[in-house]
């Protein structure tokens, strides 16, 4: 379905204010203004008494600022995010000896992650015990070893071409 054009005129007006605003937040300038204005209203605390209405002052306006960064914030940490996964995705693709099983690995659900992140400890494991610092380990090379290894021994279940990775 096609975007109108009025509608992706929002989108980059938004993409726009978004990118500047988050700019602008994150400087010395925001944060000196932020402080000039708690301290103006603290300064103003006793002309008024230090009434209610001053204190919902400052909690409803920290409040409605706050509210809003929240979305802010998560709309620049998403574009980071995405641009650091292509940015690796890129690595990875660009090495002929990188597993392209890695690419896209974040949309993965939270139990294959942490099997992923087993398996790389178990990596780690076997690359401290090396004695040569560049011999390298990877998915496919584990994947090959432990083929090897359901042929060899009998005590291991194997299940057809089926390898150990393929079943998590």
């Amino acid at each position: 379905m096609a975007k109108s054009r009025n509608e992706t005129r929002k989108n980059n007006f938004f993409e726009r204010f978004a990118n500047a605003a988050t700019k602008f937040t994150g400087s010395s300038i925001a944060f000196i203004s932020a402080t000039a204005i708690v301290v103006l209203w603290a300064v103003t605390g006793p002309l008024f008494n230090y009434s209610e209405t001053w204190q919902l002052v400052i909690n409803t306006g920290t409040t409605i600022i706050t509210f809003l960064m929240v979305f802010l914030i998560q709309k620049a940490q998403n574009k980071d995010g995405k641009a650091i996964q292509l940015k690796l995705n890129e690595l990875i693709a660009a090495h002929e000896k990188a597993s392209n099983r890695m690419v896209d690995i974040e949309d993965l659900t939270e139990k294959d992650l942490d099997q992923l992140h087993k398996f790389y400890v178990t990596l780690a494991t076997l690359a401290k015990k090396e004695t040569d610092i560049h011999c390298s380990h990877s998915i496919d090379v584990a994947e090959a070893l432990n083929e090897i290894k359901l042929k060899s021994n009998k005590h291991f279940k194997h299940h057809g071409n089926e390898s150990a990775r393929s079943k998590g």
